[in-house]
């Protein structure tokens, strides 16, 4: 015979205090895994999103990121002229020659100087990223030192509006808009010509060559076209599995640290659950003696007190989950580790992120409460019956 599952819950509800002290150890350390598994999801959805489907990238051989990678200008004319490169609408090849250097600015939020990729353009280049488009102000025209900055750069960075300057390259760069790219990486940046900012960076060759593909099937005929020749020495990837691939470090770093963290916090929420058990299974000897006489079997009473450590860890990790969905709504700013400039990325909260951080609370709930369930199964009847 098994107990029912309300005796259980009401149980809980009659120590009303315990129980939410309890509950609220376990969603503090749910609320620390949840998050740190948005961090990371953010970051991968944000670099994910930064690349279309149907272009391919183009980097020298060896090159892990675009900083790195240099294409000299005749190769960059071949990689752009393939067959399988989509047309524009002007007729011209739809694929854009690109360079990309870090440089550094101050952040208005705490003084200090970070990394922000600017990148030389060509016309092309927003035909390409359909997620670019301008938010305020003008675009750069084309063959001048203007530029203009993804709102992330406008908000965070000192001198980064519409009608500032900024200086580097040993001359000033008149900021004449602002473009919003959505949740992805382009938003971080700063875009200007391309022709206009090589030379004042004193570089002659281009970073990346970016081509809109005819379709999307023709991708491995590209790539093995490119690869193969030996004048070019380059390596081509599909954009998203590229800025996916960019997310792969710091994604590990973020989950590593915070697996340990909450294996630390854990062990004391188990323990807080172990106590809380252990108190309600010495509270209730009299009660479980009786529950013995009346024909409820030793399995029985294990099942119920291990199902009321998992209604504790069900409450937790639902509070937690919870708390942590809140921070879809903020927007967090660090260090590529990849390519060491700065990144803002928000939290993202994936059902799989809700089904582990559950499954995790359950755990811990089966974990604290077994052994005080065991105690309770054992109790001798005659003895429980006593306390009476």
């Amino acid at each position: 015979m098994a107990v029912p599952l309300a005796y259980s819950w009401r149980n809980l509800m009659t120590r009303r205090v315990t129980t939410a002290l309890t509950a609220g150890g376990m969603a503090l350390v749910v609320f620390v895994f949840t998050a740190t598994l948005m961090l990371a999801e953010g970051l991968r959805q944000t670099l994910v999103a930064t690349g279309s489907p149907g272009n391919v990238i183009v980097l020298r051989k060896g090159s892990e990121t675009e900083v790195q990678s240099g294409i000299e200008r005749p190769a960059a004319s071949v990689m752009t002229v393939r067959p399988e490169v989509a047309t524009g609408g002007d007729g011209h090849p739809l694929a854009a020659r690109e360079s990309v250097v870090l440089i550094g600015l101050t952040k208005k939020s705490t003084g200090k100087t970070s990394n922000v990729v600017i990148r030389g353009t060509e016309p092309a280049s927003l035909a390409l990223r359909p997620q670019v488009r301008l938010a305020a102000g003008r675009l750069p025209r084309p063959g001048s030192p203007e530029i203009m900055v993804g709102t992330v750069v406008a908000k965070g960075f000192e001198r980064a509006g519409i009608g500032d300057s900024l200086r580097f390259g040993k001359r000033d760069w008149p900021i004449v808009g602002i473009f919003d790219a959505g949740r992805t990486g382009f938003s971080s940046e700063i875009w200007g010509d391309a022709d206009q900012l090589m030379p004042a960076f004193g570089r002659g060759a281009y970073s990346i060559v970016v081509a809109a593909l005819r379709e999307p099937g023709l991708f491995s005929a590209y790539k093995e076209a490119v690869e193969a020749d030996p004048r070019l020495q380059a390596e081509a990837w599909n954009e998203v599995r590229y800025y996916e691939k960019q997310s792969d470090m710091m994604r590990k770093f973020l989950t590593v640290l915070g697996v340990a963290l909450t294996a630390i916090f854990s062990l004391g929420a188990m323990i807080g659950a172990t106590i809380t058990m252990y108190s309600a299974v010495a509270n209730r000897v009299p009660e479980v003696g009786t529950l013995r006489a009346l024909g409820f079997s030793r399995a029985s009473i294990l099942a119920a007190f291990l199902l009321e450590s998992l209604f504790l860890g069900l409450l937790g990790g639902l509070c937690g989950v919870a708390l942590a969905a809140g921070l879809s709504f903020l927007t967090f700013s660090t260090t590529n580790f990849q390519t060491f400039s700065e990144l803002a990325f928000t939290f993202a909260l994936a059902p799989w992120i809700v089904a582990l951080s559950l499954a995790f609370s359950l755990v811990m709930g089966v974990v604290g409460g077994f052994l005080p369930a065991v105690r309770a199964a054992r109790l001798n009847i005659v003895s429980a019956l006593r306390q009476a």
